[in-house]
């Protein structure tokens, strides 16, 4: 069974608020030449910026057609809708929708409604209200599809798990942050909104509830890109995608470059339509329902590819994600200087995470027993191994632990297992230096 691949792609409105400016301002620079060298061609800073614009478009926008697959398949927009969209079913409510996590953004929302939130006017118990928030492109990472009033299908895009808001309204509710992982999401119990879950009881050749039951167990900030390719529930916690640039493998266990996960997600996890190849997934032994299916020779006529077109711009704009500076006051300062001196001598942590990306430079992949944990979920990867990760930014995804699968409930955990692993010697004091200095990345 090969996954369903949508034909067509509605055009989404454009935002581009602050994009523009910025790279108008550094344009300024290096159109001005000095020190860096001979002036850069306007017409590449043009289209620099307007590759920039497309990306953050469809980063936050596009479906890929996949809107066939969760409204047409799944029917997820009718669980959604429910009594709202003329039919069964209580339907989604605001008040639920931001309880498994997913986000408003605020700039998508007129200023009655914002009034309307913040003073607890809007009813968050009616249906009907979620499907006007999907009508205003407001719910970040979730496309409505409609017919008049009728919601009639729902898509989703890269910005579900990889944004989240500032909560400058009120939690859940806020200014978009592009890159940063949704530790609050529950993708698991969404999925298992849906009316018709056919397409996945057929591939994993399961019943319906006990899909609905293994989705349902991920939690929040969870999921498993492979179940679908191995037929194992081992969900892991969702990536940041800032401060990418510069660093050779992803994913926790380096399946690939930004592009190819960027084009495995869009085709294998959101159900789009596009080209993907990879020989690797016809390995019947580590994938065996990849291998039945063909999942590593999808393809497509060109003019049906709403993928691979995306898929430069898209890069563009995940390496211009950098990691954001953690709050002031956030960190002790003199602390994290003294964990600095550690994290390059005594705690060994630089061997690994090589300033300034914070990987290897190189093959940026080691084996679980290089740092003292099982290769459990290393083996459901090609690479056989763990991705050591870019630490920048790292206090803005302390929800849901450490490590892929959040074993490490707190930094400290971190540490210790790492100082009895290599057996480092660290004090206290010095332990919580170098966690301090973790949170000043």
């Amino acid at each position: 069974m090969r996954w369903p691949h949508p034909t067509r792609i509605l055009p989404r409105k454009i935002r581009v608020p602050v994009l523009a400016a910025a790279a108008a301002a550094v344009g300024g620079l290096l159109l001005a030449g000095g020190s860096a060298g001979p002036r850069l061609p306007p017409r590449l800073l043009k289209d620099v910026v307007e590759q920039l614009r497309d990306g953050r478009q469809t980063f936050r926008h596009d479906t890929f057609g996949d809107e066939e697959f969760w409204g047409g398949e799944l029917r997820l927009h009718e669980a959604i809708a429910g009594l709202a969209n003329g039919g069964v079913g209580d339907g989604l409510t605001p008040a639920k929708a931001l309880e498994l996590g997913l986000k408003l953004d605020r700039t998508a929302l007129s200023d009655g409604l914002i009034h309307a939130l913040k003073s607890g006017n809007l009813d968050t118990s009616d249906p009907a209200n979620t499907v006007a928030l999907l009508r205003a492109d407001a719910v970040v990472g979730v496309t409505g599809f409609f017919d008049g009033d009728e919601l009639t299908a729902v898509g989703i895009n890269c910005s579900l798990c990889h944004s989240t808001v500032d909560d400058s309204v009120m939690p859940g509710v806020g200014v978009r942050l592009d890159g940063w992982a949704n530790r609050d999401l529950d993708v698991g119990k969404i999925i298992a909104l849906a009316p018709d879950l056919s397409p996945f009881t057929t591939l994993l050749g399961l019943t319906d509830q006990e899909v609905r039951d293994a989705v349902s167990s991920w939690g929040p900030g969870k999921f498993d890109a492979q179940l679908v390719l191995d037929g194992q529930n081992m969900p892991t916690l969702i990536p940041p995608a800032f401060g990418l640039a510069g660093v050779n493998l992803h994913t926790w266990t380096g399946w690939g470059s930004v592009p190819y996960w960027n084009a495995f997600v869009a085709i294998i996890e959101m159900h789009g339509k596009g080209n993907f190849f990879d020989p690797r997934l016809d390995d019947a032994a580590q994938f065996p329902i990849a291998a039945a299916n063909g999942f590593g020779h999808i393809t497509v006529e060109p003019d049906e590819d709403r993928v691979t077109p995306k898929l430069a711009s898209l890069h563009l704009y995940q390496l211009s994600l950098q990691a954001p500076d953690p709050p002031a006051g956030s960190f002790d300062p003199d602390a994290a200087e003294r964990g600095d001196e550690l994290f390059e001598g005594k705690a060994q942590c630089a061997s690994c995470h090589v300033e300034p990306t914070f990987t290897d430079s190189g093959w940026n992949v080691h084996p679980g027993s290089d740092f003292g944990i099982d290769n459990d979920q290393a083996d459901r990867s090609p690479t056989h191994a763990y991705r050591t990760s870019p630490l920048k930014g790292l206090w803005t995804h302390t929800k849901g632990g450490f490590f892929h699968d959040g074993r490490f409930a707190t930094l400290d955990d971190v540490v210790d297992h790492y100082d009895g692993f290599f057996n480092l010697g660290l004090t206290p004091n010095e332990k919580s230096d170098l966690v301090q200095y973790l949170l000043s990345l």
